[in-house]
């Protein structure tokens, strides 16, 4: 594919060197990020373990200090009417129960996260061939299975995400947007790499951190050294 004068000159930019400290990697993929929309900031690892082992599975939730730059929204699977109200209050697009299930089994997916009280859950657990390819499943260890909704709402919209490994190994996590600072960048983006580094299973032996790399939508990709993520954080 023949490539625009563009992103050639991005291209080369991200090239100038074989990898990056975080700090510069942000100021070069906020400089790169030029489309006419704004970009979302994203990084991408790959990791060593092997995620068809239930045992070396890599998951977990963070909130970014600075947010998404996005604004999410938040189903809620619940019965009663008191969390029906904290839901509501929190900030919840949709709330429902049976209801609700049927929606989304009626193919409707138009939402960012799902919520579920514990007593929702055998309903909920019907829709795991819908919500579980696109991440959107209700989950007790992310904190979306809770009979506190109102906070876990809350929470979300303040910047929470989730992270998990896919089945080759790689996690995609958006750090933010383009109209960052590339101080907010880097500051999000080192919550997420202490994260994934501190979700590293106990089991597991040998190279778990392969590869990182932060780019934004439309923008070239900046390494960073696994190596000295590693030794940085933990040593913090």
């Amino acid at each position: 594919m023949k490539q625009s004068k563009r992103m050639k000159g991005l291209l080369e930019k991200s090239r100038q060197r074989l990898t990056y400290e975080l700090a510069d990697a942000a100021a070069g993929v906020k400089e790169c990020a030029t489309a006419k929309f704004n970009e979302t900031i994203e990084l991408a690892f790959l990791l060593g373990v092997d995620p068809r082992h239930a045992e070396q599975m890599v998951r977990g939730s963070v909130t970014l200090p600075h947010g998404t730059g996005k604004s999410v929204r938040v189903i809620v699977f619940c019965k009663q009417e008191a969390q029906r109200e904290a839901a509501k209050e929190a900030g919840a697009e949709t709330i429902g129960a049976e209801d609700l299930v049927e929606k989304i089994q009626g193919g409707w997916t138009d939402f960012d996260v799902a919520v579920a009280t514990p007593d929702m859950m055998g309903q909920v657990g019907k829709l795991g061939k819908i919500l579980g390819p696109r991440g959107l499943m209700p989950s007790p260890k992310a904190g979306t299975v809770t009979p506190n909704v109102g906070p876990a709402i809350k929470e979300i919209r303040r910047g929470k995400i989730d992270f998990r490994i896919d089945k080759n190994a790689n996690i995609h996590v958006p750090v933010g947007k383009a109209s960052f600072t590339k101080e907010q960048i880097a500051e999000n983006a080192a919550v997420v790499i202490e994260a994934v580094l501190r979700a590293r299973p106990a089991s597991f032996k040998g190279t778990y951190l392969k590869t990182c790399a932060i780019s934004s939508t439309m923008g070239p990709g900046f390494r960073l050294d696994p190596a000295a993520l590693a030794a940085q954080f933990r040593a913090n």
